[in-house]
């Protein structure tokens, strides 16, 4: 049975019921017009798969409605196959010319009408898959273009004064009192640190990239919190931050080990950007969109205006536009969020901190 919406373009009704009816009996869905202003108007409410397109029909003929659709990007791609009485070489020569990829001679026979339409959806078929898969290489190019701007720029910094400080311990360790060995060791180790994390970073996004589809389940939304503290208890009490967190958490869906991640990442650059000392609010808010928002307040200085619209960049663009600080980070909380059903958002004023948030689908019978 055939899948596919087609329109016939007629002005003979006994020829529109001809083929309405044999397409129709084969499974695809059939609409009819009677002249090529109607074609044209029925295509731009709901384009057709493919267009059965006669020549001869008062007002405007089948070769101006092909080069009309053929002049518009939004309908040049249709495949047009032209079903005329006209039996002239030149119509047949005009009519590939202004477009069609098919040309049927009156009185036609059903199996062969069938056969076409059956060969140019497949091909249209194809062109579509074949123009996905475009889209979707340019993207990963794009993305592995990211990734070694990523591992160039953000691993330069800290790799640069790892090697410096390693070179220096080398050649004056001996001269140098416990005070500065000290001070220098720890400038090693805080490089160490910033490039794993820079790594993992990178490996976690690729482990989200390359899954299609997560399982979904119920989250016990405070146990994933109680590990995000765990994971950055070193990091609160150094910063000496104040967080605040709820005590129940509304019920919403997700895959744990990734929605921990956003927190992760949230709750962190509240510490890093947020006031002395850091004051973090974790909350949780409903919405009757079917979505929960969970979201982190900071008390720092908040981000101007022109910053906010590139906080969440899509990852491919990175080495165009990134946020100090953020760029890589958040980039993996979109991709995460998008790969969950859920949504990013950020809202700040200068001077009164800043509220990142991130959504999730409501948990069934909650």
């Amino acid at each position: 049975m055939g899948q596919g919406n087609i329109l016939i373009v007629d002005d003979t009704p006994a020829n529109l019921r001809l083929l309405s009816n044999m397409l129709s009996d084969q499974g695809y869905k059939v609409r009819s017009v009677i002249n090529g202003q109607m074609a044209l108007t029925a295509i731009h409410a709901a384009a057709p798969d493919l267009v059965l397109l006669d020549i001869r029909m008062p007002g405007m003929s089948g070769y101006e409605v092909c080069e009309a659709l053929k002049a518009d990007p939004e309908t040049r791609e249709i495949p047009i196959i032209f079903i005329s009485a006209l039996d002239e070489i030149h119509d047949k020569v005009k009519a590939f010319t202004v477009g069609g990829v098919d040309y049927i001679t009156k009185p036609f026979q059903f199996e062969e009408v069938l056969a076409r339409v059956e060969t140019h959806l497949a091909l249209r078929n194809l062109q579509r898959q074949l123009q996905n898969e475009i889209v979707a290489r340019d993207k990963l190019i794009g993305e592995l273009d990211a990734y070694a701007h990523t591992v160039a720029h953000d691993l330069k910094n800290p790799l640069t004064v790892l090697v410096g400080y390693a070179e220096l311990l080398e050649k004056r360790h001996t001269q140098l009192s416990t005070e500065q060995l000290e001070r220098n060791l720890h400038s090693v180790s805080v490089s160490a640190r910033r490039m794993t994390s820079i790594i993992n970073e990178l490996l976690l996004l690729a482990s989200v990239r390359q899954v299609n589809e997560v399982q979904l389940t119920a989250l016990d939304m405070g146990h994933v919190v109680g590990e995000v503290q765990a994971r950055l208890q070193d990091m609160l009490v150094r910063a000496e931050a104040q967080v605040e967190i709820p005590g129940t958490w509304p019920a919403a869906v997700g895959y744990g080990p990734w929605v921990e991640e956003i927190w992760v990442n949230y709750v962190s650059n509240a510490v890093k950007y947020g006031g002395a000392p850091p004051r973090i609010c974790l909350g949780a808010t409903p919405r009757e969109d079917g979505y929960v928002c969970f979201w982190v307040q900071d008390n720092g200085p908040g981000i101007p205006p022109e910053q906010l619209n590139r906080l969440f960049t899509p990852f491919e663009r990175l080495n165009q536009a990134r946020a100090e600080g953020h760029g890589l980070g958040l980039s993996i909380v979109h991709r995460i969020a998008e790969k969950l059903n859920g949504a990013v958002e950020v809202h700040s004023t200068p001077g009164e901190g800043s509220v990142f948030g991130f959504t999730l689908p409501v948990a069934p019978n909650s």
